[in-house]
C-alpha cells in the first residue's frame, strides 16, 4: 500500500521552505574526488590550488603520501600568483611529467581548487590546450571543486557534467537506459541484475568504470538519476536531448521500488513482472530493517545542511523506520530533481534551505533531537553538548542505495542511539 501512495501525492510539493544565507559549515567540491577516483579506474584528478588543498585531499582520502595514487595537487605558489612565472607553462610541464611516468592514466581532470579569478589560471583553456598536445594518448576535462562555487557532493556533479559533452553518440534505435551517478560497483552489479530480470535495457552507467566505456547517448535517451545532487549533469544531458525519468531516489525499500518503476513503465515492463522481481529483495529488505526500527521508531532527527541527501534519507527514516522529523536542512533545493520526494515529507517539518550555522545550532540546541545528522566540524562540538550525531559524510562514502542496502543505512543511523544506550550509567 505505502508504494501506491508514493506514486498518489507526487504533486503535493508545497511545503514551507525558511531560506537562509549565512555562515556554512561544509567540504568543499573537492571532496568528491576521494569517490570518484576509485569509481573511474583509469582516471586521474590533479588538483591545482595551494598547499591547504595538498593537505586536504591528502589527509581526507587516508592515502599514504607515498604510494602513487591517482589524484595530486599542482600547487600555485606566491611566486605563480605574483605572476613571476607563466602558470601555463608550469602546468603544462607537470601535466606531461605525470603522463610520461602513469601510461594507464587515460582520462585526466584538471580540477580547480578555486575561481579562475583566483588562482590565475582558465583550466578549460588549459585542459584544451593539453587535450590537443596529447591527441590519443589521453582525454583532458576540466572543473571547479571551489569550496566557494560547490558543497562537497557538487563536486560529483561537475566532474559528470565534464563527462557529457564528451558522451559519444548512440543509435537513436538502440533506446538504453541510463542510470547516472557514481554508485559502488557492487551496488551498480545488483541493479544490473534487477534490470536484466525486469528487461530493461541495454542499462548503462555513468561514470563507467574505465573511460574506453563511457555510456553513448541520443536524443530521447531516457536516464534516472542515483542521486538527488545532479542537477548541472542532468540540465546537460537534457541539452543533448536525453529525457530525465522523475522518482524517487533509491534509498530504503520504498525509494528503490519506486525508482525501478520508473525504468519499467518506459521499457514495457508491467506492475506483475516488477513484483515478481522485487518480491524476494523486498521482503529481505524488509525482514532486515525491521531489526533496527525499533531502535528508530519515534526517536527525533534533525538533519544540517551538508551532503544534499538530506530529504530522500529524512524521507526514508519518517516512513520507513518510524522517526520522527525536526528539522531537515539543504544546501540549496532543487525542487525538480526531489518532486518525487517532498511529497512524503510530513507537514509540520521544519524545511531549511541553505545555511546560517549559528542560528540552525540554536534550533538545534532548543530542539534537542535524539540524532542530528551534520557535518563533522559541527559533530563533536554538539557531541560535547550531550547529543548524539550521525557524520553526514559517511552516508556518501558507504553503500546504501538499493534493496540489499536498506538495513545497513538504517543501522548507520541507530549506532550513535544504540552507543548511547551501551555507555549510560
Amino acid at each position: 500500500m505505502q508504494e501506491h501512495v508514493l506514486q498518489q501525492d507526487l504533486a503535493c510539493d508545497d511545503l514551507p521552505v525558511l531560506r537562509e544565507r549565512g555562515q556554512r559549515e561544509v567540504f568543499c567540491g573537492l571532496t568528491g574526488i576521494i569517490w570518484l577516483h576509485r569509481k573511474i579506474q583509469d582516471a586521474f584528478f590533479l588538483v591545482v590550488g595551494s598547499r591547504t588543498c595538498a593537505h586536504l585531499i591528502q589527509s581526507a582520502a587516508g592515502v599514504m603520501i607515498f604510494a602513487e595514487p591517482r589524484f595530486g595537487t599542482a600547487i600555485l605558489q606566491d611566486r605563480d600568483l605574483a605572476g613571476m612565472a607563466d602558470c601555463n607553462d608550469e602546468l603544462d610541464r607537470i601535466a606531461g611529467e605525470l603522463l610520461a611516468r602513469r601510461p594507464d592514466i587515460r582520462t585526466l581532470f584538471l580540477v580547480g581548487s578555486c575561481p579562475s579569478e583566483v588562482i590565475k589560471l582558465d583550466l578549460a583553456k588549459a585542459a584544451e590546450r593539453l587535450t590537443a598536445a596529447h591527441a590519443g594518448r589521453v582525454r583532458v576535462l576540466s572543473y571547479s571543486g571551489s569550496g566557494i562555487e560547490t558543497t562537497f557532493t557538487q563536486g560529483e556533479d561537475q566532474c559528470l557534467k565534464a563527462l557529457v559533452e564528451h558522451l559519444p553518440e548512440e543509435p537513436a534505435a538502440a533506446h538504453s537506459l541510463l542510470v547516472v551517478g557514481s554508485l559502488p560497483d557492487i551496488v551498480e552489479d545488483q541493479f544490473q541484475r534487477q534490470f536484466d530480470a525486469m528487461d530493461v535495457g541495454p542499462v548503462r552507467f555513468l561514470p563507467a568504470r574505465q573511460s574506453s566505456q563511457m555510456p553513448p547517448i541520443a536524443p530521447g535517451t531516457p536516464f534516472l538519476l542515483a542521486q538527488p545532487f545532479l542537477g548541472e549533469t542532468a540540465r546537460a544531458l537534457e541539452a543533448r536531448g536525453a529525457r530525465h525519468l522523475p522518482a524517487p531516489y533509491p534509498f530504503g525499500v520504498e525509494g528503490t521500488l519506486a525508482w525501478l518503476r520508473a525504468a519499467a513503465q518506459v521499457f514495457g515492463c508491467t506492475e506483475e513482472r516488477l513484483a515478481q522481481v522485487t518480491e524476494a529483495p523486498v521482503r529481505r529488505a524488509r525482514q532486515a530493517l525491521a531489526r533496527y526500527r525499533s531502535t528508530l521508531e519515534g526517536q527525533r532527527v534533525s538533519f544540517l545542511p551538508d551532503s544534499q541527501l538530506e530529504i530522500p534519507l529524512a524521507r526514508f527514516l519518517h516512513r520507513e523506520c518510524g522517526m520522527a522529523l525536526g528539522e531537515v536542512g539543504v544546501p540549496f533545493l532543487d525542487r525538480r530533481l526531489l518532486a518525487g520526494e517532498l511529497p512524503q515529507l510530513p507537514r509540520d517539518v521544519r524545511l531549511v534551505e541553505g545555511q546560517h550555522v549559528d542560528e540552525q545550532l540554536d534550533r538545534v540546541r532548543a530542539d534537542r533531537p535524539d540524532l542530528t545528522v551534520c557535518g563533522l566540524g559541527l559533530a563533536n562540538p554538539l557531541e560535547a553538548e550531550g547529543l548524539r550525531t550521525k557524520w553526514s559524510i559517511e552516508l556518501v562514502f558507504s553503500p546504501v542505495h538499493g534493496f540489499d542496502q536498506a538495513a545497513d543505512l538504517a543501522e548507520l543511523f541507530a549506532r550513535p542511539l544504540l552507543r548511547k544506550e551501551r555507555l549510560a550509567v
